[in-house]
């Protein structure tokens, strides 16, 4: 019984190999994951996130639209946000983790307002990103200050 067990997963492992993502695709999902959280779509996120891809990741615009799509359909079938986070962990330090939790802040206040849900899963990502509590908070003070500036 037990090899058989065995033998079933090895081939459900077989039949759906993990798909690997790049860290632009990772970061897109991770924008996108916070742009659904609050259950509206806005034009205004979707305008701030393909300006963060475009100025942070230097991408060109046919490549950010493309992005963006391919992140939504990722966030779409993932069950849960951890291999986005693994693969931004493996190529940022703690610094630039913080600034990619600014960045997921930008998206939440893209629209004029924070909705809790927003609030909850970037503080979801922070933990995934071993962010301390003091400079999650602290890289939502600096947003607010620059949007309401």
């Amino acid at each position: 019984m037990l090899n058989q067990l065995k033998k079933l997963f090895q081939s459900l492992q077989e039949s759906s190999p993990k798909q690997e993502i790049d860290f632009n695709t990772a970061l897109a999902a991770l924008l996108v994951e916070v742009m659904r959280a609050d259950g509206k779509l806005q034009q205004s996120e979707f305008d701030k996130i393909a300006e963060l891809l475009k100025t942070r990741c230097e991408l060109p615009e046919p490549q950010v639209s493309a992005l963006i799509t391919q992140a939504q359909q990722l966030v779409e079938q993932a069950v849960d946000m951890y291999s986005f986070a693994k693969q931004v962990n493996n190529h940022t330090s703690d610094i630039e983790r913080i600034e990619v939790i600014e960045l997921l802040w930008h998206v939440a206040y893209a629209d004029g307002e924070l909705d809790s849900h927003e609030d909850y899963i970037i503080r979801k990502i922070a933990g995934l990103f071993y962010v301390a509590h003091a400079d999650f908070i602290a890289a939502k003070l600096r947003v607010q200050q620059s949007v309401n500036a």
